[in-house]
C-alpha cells in the first residue's frame, strides 16, 4: 500500500426499543422492536423523529457525552432506556487509527505479530436519559489469535437487541453471547476465530429475526453463515460459504414476496430462507470482497462494492428472484438492473422514496431505483474519508466523514446540500438511533444528540 487511495479501497471494514415481547420457542419480533446496525430495518432508513441538525458548539443539541474505553467501531444499540456498546480493552488502551495513521503504520503492521497480552472484551450499558454508566460486563479476557489492521478494532461487529436482550459478537475471538438488560450472561457460545485476508480483521455485524440471531463469518479458512436460537444459543442451522474474507453485514429483507436473509461475500450475494438456511438465489460475478452492506425497499435490494483499482457495479435484484444468477441474467430475465462502475466503497448505500444514494471515492451518486438511471453525481467535501454508512431521516440523507463532519443532502432528483453538522473526534462507526435520539460513536466517546 503505497498511498491513501490504495489503502482506502484495499481496506474494507464495514461497519428504540420499548415494550415487552411475547415469549415462545421462537420470539416474534417486529422491526420496530429491533435495534441493530443501520437502524430498525437494517437498511439505513431511520425514524423521522430524529434530529437533523447539531454542532459541537451548540451544547443544546447534544444531550450528553460518555467516555468509552478501549477500541471498537461497532455501532451502539438500544433497548428500554439502555444503550449498549461493545469494546475491546487492552492494557495500554490501544485504539484504532484513522486513515492517515493507518497508512503511516503499514510498514510496522506487516512485520507485526498478534497481541502478546489479553484484551478484555466488554459490553458497556449507558442510561439513555443522561449517559451514566449503568453496568459493564466482561464477556472474555483473551489474546486474539490474529492481528488486525491498525485502523480496525477487535470490536467492530455491531450487536443487536430484541428489546429484552442484547446479543454481541466478537469475531476476533469467535464468541457470541446473549445478555439480559441487567448485564447477566444468559448464554455464551464459541464459534471459532479465523484468519482474515491480509490480516485486516473482521467487521460483519449480527442480524435478528423470529427468535434467531444470524452470524456471518467470511474468512480465509472456513466461511459460514449460522443461525443461533435466541433463547438458548443452540445452533438452528449452519451453511458453509464459498466466500473468502468480506466485511459486509447480513440483513433481513422483508419484501413484497417473502422474507429473505441476504449475505454479501467475495464477488457474490446469496439469499437464504432465514428459517431453514435454504438458498433461495445467488448472484455471482460482482468482483472482489464486499465491505458495504445492501440497502433495500419492498421491491428491490441494492448493492455493490469497489476494489483497490476499480469501482464495481451497482446492482438491483427484484423481489422473487430464484436460482443461480449472473449479471446478464438480471436484464435478460427482468430481475433487476446493473450500472457499471457505480458501486459503493466502504459506506453502505441508502434508498429513500424511489431514489438510491451511493457514496464511492468521495462522490455521491443518486440513481432511480426502478431503472438504475443516474440522476446526478457530485463530489462531497472530504468524503473520501467516510467509512460510516449513509443514513436518512425524513427527506434528507446524511454522510459523516472520519473527522465528524456530517454533510446533509436533501432528497430529490437534483443535488442540493442542506447543511453541515460537526462533532469533534475520530469517527468510523455508523450512527444508530433510539426513538428520538441519534447515537454517534467516536474512537473514545459516545454522543447522544436530541432535538
Amino acid at each position: 500500500m503505497k498511498n491513501r487511495s490504495s489503502f482506502v479501497y484495499v481496506l474494507a471494514i464495514c461497519f428504540s426499543v420499548t415494550g415487552n415481547l411475547l415469549m415462545s420457542k421462537h420470539l416474534t419480533v417486529s422491526a420496530e422492536q429491533i435495534s441493530q446496525f443501520r437502524g430498525p430495518d437494517g437498511n439505513g432508513v431511520y425514524q423521522e423523529t430524529l434530529p437533523n441538525t447539531w454542532s459541537i458548539t451548540d451544547k443544546e443539541s447534544i444531550a450528553w457525552v460518555a467516555d468509552v474505553p478501549g477500541g471498537g467501531w461497532s455501532s451502539p444499540v438500544s433497548a428500554v432506556g439502555h444503550i449498549f456498546v461493545t469494546t475491546a480493552v487492552s492494557e495500554d488502551d490501544t485504539r484504532p487509527k484513522g486513515f492517515e495513521g493507518g497508512v503511516q503504520s503499514m510498514g510496522a503492521f506487516f512485520s507485526s505479530k498478534p497481541p502478546n497480552a489479553a484484551y478484555r472484551f466488554e459490553v458497556h450499558c449507558f442510561d439513555e436519559k443522561d449517559g451514566n454508566l449503568i453496568w459493564k460486563k466482561e464477556i472474555s479476557s483473551a489474546k486474539p489469535p490474529h492481528k488486525i489492521h491498525p485502523s480496525n478494532s477487535y470490536a467492530t461487529e455491531s450487536p443487536v437487541s430484541d428489546g429484552n436482550h442484547v446479543y454481541v459478537y466478537y469475531a476476533a475471538i469467535g464468541v457470541v453471547a446473549c445478555l439480559d438488560l441487567s448485564g447477566d450472561v444468559v448464554w455464551q457460545r464459541e464459534i471459532g476465530a479465523y484468519k482474515t485476508g491480509m490480516d485486516f480483521g473482521t467487521g460483519s455485524s449480527l442480524a435478528l429475526h423470529q427468535g434467531m440471531v444470524f452470524v456471518q463469518c467470511d474468512n480465509e479458512q472456513e466461511s459460514f453463515i449460522r443461525a443461533l436460537d435466541c433463547e438458548s444459543g443452540e445452533e438452528v442451522w449452519n451453511k458453509k460459504r464459498e466466500s473468502r474474507t468480506s466485511w459486509s453485514s447480513p440483513v433481513i429483507w422483508e419484501n413484497s414476496q417473502r422474507i429473505e436473509l441476504l449475505a454479501c461475500g467475495t464477488g457474490t450475494i446469496t439469499s437464504y430462507d432465514p428459517s431453514t438456511g435454504e438458498q433461495l438465489w445467488k448472484l455471482t460475478g460482482l468482483g472482489g470482497a464486499f465491505s458495504a452492506s445492501p440497502t433495500f425497499d419492498r421491491e428491490r435490494v441494492y448493492l455493490g462494492q469497489s476494489g483497490r483499482n476499480s469501482r464495481g457495479p451497482l446492482v438491483a435484484v427484484k423481489a422473487g428472484a430464484s436460482g443461480e444468477l449472473g449479471l446478464d441474467d438480471l436484464a435478460d430475465r427482468n430481475l433487476g438492473w446493473v450500472v457499471d462502475a457505480a458501486g459503493p466503497g466502504m459506506s453502505s448505500p441508502v434508498c429513500v422514496d424511489g431514489l438510491v444514494y451511493v457514496l464511492g471515492r468521495g462522490i455521491l451518486s443518486c440513481h432511480d431505483a426502478s431503472s438504475g438511471e443516474r440522476l446526478y453525481r457530485e463530489r462531497i467535501k472530504d468524503a473520501s474519508s467516510v467509512t460510516s454508512s449513509l443514513w436518512s431521516v425524513g427527506n434528507e440523507v446524511f454522510t459523516m466523514n472520519e473527522s465528524g463532519e456530517t454533510t446533509v443532502i436533501k432528497c430529490g432528483k437534483n443535488f442540493e446540500q442542506a447543511r453541515t453538522n460537526s462533532l469533534d473526534g475520530l469517527f468510523w462507526s455508523t450512527p444508530s438511533s433510539t426513538n428520538d435520539a441519534l447515537l454517534v460513536r467516536s474512537v473514545d466517546k459516545l454522543y447522544c444528540i436530541r432535538k
